[in-house]
């Protein structure tokens, strides 16, 4: 008997791959063959003078090879670790106040609004739209504290193909805006109702996350029934971590029991290898030590950091202590709902803190590529699934054509590949992501308008 047919393949690209690997924050593949079988799954990624022997084990023809141009790579698809999908409605606006009266005067009466499913639509359609045609195939998503239209945007993020987690934000504490709170009791009941009927829907890329706003909204009795509900789920948990002085100092004064913002939520069991927490602008060696001993992570959201006059997160001295670490866009405390404005940042970010003597050397731009797909995957627990292009991953990426028709950049003769890329992550836009897919399929051009 013959050996049994292969399903044939999704896909099989020729051309230039740049990933990171943990070792190595940017490898760049020059004439390589990657192929994905028609579960979005790559089975194999290898230099092109391999074509006769991958072509007989995986029974594909020369004429099922995508040909790249000379000015096109795929890239992976990028992951968003921080982003408000309620905010997005007011992203480019109102950026003039620090964080607490920020949240009072703009934010929680934005979202109060969010009961009507109507207005939820239309903001949480855009707001998928944008980030994917962005190059964000993966984001975890802060909604607001009503479960229906929550589970709307799981319904819309499924329905365009994009990879998420989702929360449904719980907050009993709120005297600046009462409306737009929750009694604990009903805070953990509405939560345990959004894990159940999402996980119901069995879609196949989009999962709960248990969402405490932050320390300063929530009574200690509802961080550790929501604490105790991700322990007996094993479910992932996000929120916030000393993003500015007033916030701190605001959680010392309500919380004199515990040592410190960490064990807040340590003690309460929202600090796992499932935690992802935004900014941590102020952690201690002490609170880094916890982090890296509980193997949580930290959302790095340096626009919304610089725009709200935070602070600024010392990425190298989080590295240094083995915390996990991705990037985020911060929607829409960060003003750009792009992982490319993230990267950007980062490095600025990075450069003030040696301009001002914090460190003596600063990240690459290769490190920053890394922390915005590799460690995006990492910090999400989602690395043994995509990040990079290893074999047996999904294939979550992006085509990138460095010469599209209206590119926001110009190439000259003498630019190198290396040039190029370059070029792409500094000046680059969603005019260059030219495709994007998640597990192989592709979903950005939309199949249909909306």
């Amino acid at each position: 008997m013959g050996s049994p047919q292969r399903p044939p393949l999704a896909h099989v690209f020729r051309g230039t791959f740049v990933h990171s690997r943990p070792s190595a924050p940017m490898e760049i593949l020059h004439g390589h063959l990657l192929g994905v079988d028609d579960g979005g799954t790559i089975v194999f990624l290898e230099q092109t003078d391999q074509q006769e022997q991958l072509a007989k084990k995986w029974g594909f023809k020369p004429s099922d090879i995508r040909e790249l141009s000379n000015h096109e790579f795929f890239m992976p698809g990028m992951v968003d670790t921080h982003i408000h999908a309620p905010q997005y409605s007011f992203t480019g606006t109102r950026v003039d106040l620090p964080l607490l009266q920020w949240l009072t005067t703009y934010t929680f009466p934005t979202e109060a609004k969010y009961k009507d499913s109507d207005f939820a639509e239309e903001v949480y359609t855009r707001v998928v739209r944008r980030t994917l045609k962005n190059g964000t195939t993966t984001a975890c998503y802060f909604a607001t504290i009503y479960t229906d239209t929550t589970l709307l945007l799981a319904e819309i993020i499924d329905k365009f193909g994009q990879r998420a987690f989702v929360g449904k934000v719980c907050m009993d504490i709120n005297d600046s805006v009462p409306q737009y709170k929750e009694s604990t009791a009903d805070s953990v009941q509405e939560t345990e109702r959004f894990v159940k009927e999402l996980l119901e829907k069995k879609y196949p890329r989009v999962q709960p996350v248990i969402t405490p706003r932050f320390g300063p909204s929530c009574t200690e009795d509802l961080l550790r029934a929501l604490g105790n509900l991700a322990q007996d789920h094993d479910l992932h948990v996000q929120s916030h971590i000393s993003e500015n002085e007033g916030e701190l100092k605001l959680v010392e004064n309500m919380f004199p029991a515990y040592q410190n913002y960490t064990e807040l939520y340590d003690k309460n069991k929202l600090l796992t290898s499932k935690t992802v927490m935004a900014h941590a602008c102020y952690l201690s060696e002490e609170e880094l030590k916890l982090f890296s001993l509980r193997g949580a992570a930290i959302s790095h959201c340096p626009n919304s950091n610089f725009s709200l006059c935070s602070g600024v997160l010392n990425v190298q001295k989080v590295l240094k202590h083995n915390v996990k670490l991705g990037l985020g866009t911060d929607v829409a405390g960060g003003y750009s709902a792009s992982m490319l404005d993230a990267i950007r940042k980062t490095m600025i970010s990075s450069n003030s803190l040696q301009i001002y003597k914090v460190n003596e050397t600063r990240l690459t731009l290769e490190e920053a590529f890394q922390l915005a797909t590799l460690g995006g995957s990492q910090a999400l627990g989602l690395d043994d699934v995509i990040g990079n292009f290893e074999v047996g991953k999904e294939f979550d990426a992006l085509l990138i054509n460095t010469k599209a028709s209206d590119s926001p950049f110009d190439l000259f003769s003498a630019d190198n590949f290396e040039d190029t890329l370059q070029k792409f992550l500094y000046l680059g836009d969603d005019r260059n992501i030219s495709e994007v897919y998640v597990a192989g399929k592709q979903v950005v051009p939309f199949s249909s308008p909306v």
